[in-house]
């Protein structure tokens, strides 16, 4: 009882970005990447839970959290967007979201950072033995993000593959400071599966606030760490 009347996030306010992004090669082909939004939906769930309202923007094909099992008055408190493209994200956060007031964000979407230079019109044909596609780098979206709303706490992201502990904390530390953000999620992709999800919660001082087994221990951290954050 205690715990959820300390780590309460009754009248706050909370976006929350989850899933894969799309980058058209053609009329129907596009690059996207493995993200589900089952992290981001563990971490939606968890800020209802503690009464929070959840802005919930989400990749096409992804999962959103299930308002039926959580009840009619916790629906009430979720707003979803969907998104497809990167183009689609800026959208929603530049002009949708516009004046909207957060007080803490958790940026999960795996955003591609690099997609196709440009949109071929109609269908590639597939007579070709081989095709040529130019990838261009995308822009930060977080550093938009923090941009639009400079006093939010800001939750970052950092997927690497078979780093050893040391090294993942040193680029997801880097990577925190360069976007601006309050906290950084780490994780190896190759600590992922089905039911684990390693991770560590890093923050501006460089160190490890907890270790994390799955995505609800994640989603639980998280929200401990924004809420004592917000109710300090």
């Amino acid at each position: 009882e205690r715990r959820e009347i300390v780590r309460s996030l009754k009248g706050r306010s909370i976006l929350i970005t989850s899933g894969p992004t799309r980058g058209y090669i053609d009329a129907v082909r596009y690059i996207s990447n493995k993200s589900t939004g089952k992290l981001g939906v563990a971490i939606a769930t968890e800020a209802l839970k503690r009464d929070a309202s959840v802005t919930f923007v989400y990749g096409t094909g992804s999962i959103v959290p299930e308002t039926a099992l959580l009840g009619e008055d916790v629906a009430r408190r979720l707003t979803l967007f969907e998104i497809e493209t990167i183009e689609d994200l800026l959208i929603t956060i530049q002009e949708k979201l516009k004046g909207k007031s957060f007080d803490a964000i958790v940026h999960a979407m795996a955003v591609l950072d690099y997609s196709p230079e440009k949109r071929c019109e109609g269908k590639i044909a597939s007579n070709k033995d081989t095709l040529t596609i130019t990838l261009q780098k995308t822009p930060k979206v977080i550093k938009q993000i923090r941009a639009l709303w400079p006093r939010a706490f800001l939750t970052g992201f950092k997927l690497e593959m078979g780093l050893s502990k040391e090294s993942l904390i040193e680029r997801a530390y880097a990577s925190m400071i360069g976007n601006g953000a309050d906290l950084v999620v780490a994780n190896n992709q190759n600590e992922i599966s089905a039911d684990m999800h390693r991770a560590c919660l890093i923050n501006l001082h460089k160190e490890v606030e907890s270790e994390c087994e799955t995505r609800q221990d994640i989603a639980l951290h998280l929200m401990d760490v924004i809420a004592n954050n917000l109710n300090r």
